[in-house]
């Protein structure tokens, strides 16, 4: 998907901090979020991750923001029923409308007074968009401190590789249709 924002006002957005849009969520797991094995479903997890990366990206960029991809989720541990689930999320680098948001899932038990464990994280990728659903611009993030700097050049990294990777995949497509080797 290419950005295809024209020109505008927009594009000389004033830049925001990544402390302005950071939000945490929380929720409790109860048995309705549970799958066949006893423990919360991935799916809820992924559901809650959607959902704190997205209000994240509807505060920075002050408007609507609509989920691009969602890459590297990773379970590290289960999550069970009575859990208190926290989703941490933050606006990592940003383009010209789309932003990559990180988000952390922490969880801890409802009724002891044992620390948060990390059980979960991913990054998304949103993109802004107007009232007819076409890219808009979203302001710079300004990373300030030494954790938002290092997960902004992260982040720069990441969006290399998906691009090359997607360039890849289509030019291996291309080749094959040439080739009268993929079927229409």
């Amino acid at each position: 998907m290419t950005d295809l924002v024209t020109n505008s006002p927009e594009d000389d957005l004033a830049g925001k901090p990544t402390s302005v849009s950071r939000t945490t969520l929380s929720h409790i797991m109860t048995a309705a979020d549970t799958n066949l094995l006893g423990t919360v479903h991935g799916g809820v997890i992924m559901k809650l991750v959607d959902d704190a990366a997205g209000a994240v990206a509807g505060r920075h960029s002050g408007g609507p923001a609509v989920t691009a991809s969602m890459d590297e989720m990773a379970f590290l541990e289960p999550v069970r029923v009575g859990d208190l689930v926290h989703v941490k999320a933050q606006v990592n680098w940003t383009g010209r409308s789309s932003m990559e948001v990180g988000v952390r899932v922490l969880a801890e038990r409802w009724n002891e007074s044992t620390p948060a464990q990390q059980v979960g994280s991913a990054y998304l990728v949103f993109a802004a968009v107007d009232e007819q659903g076409k890219p808009r611009a979203v302001p710079p993030v300004i990373p300030e401190t030494e954790r938002d700097k290092r997960r902004y050049q992260e982040a720069q990294i990441r969006r290399t590789h998906r691009l090359a990777r997607r360039r890849a995949i289509r030019e291996l497509r291309e080749r094959r249709a040439a080739e009268g080797l993929d079927e229409a």
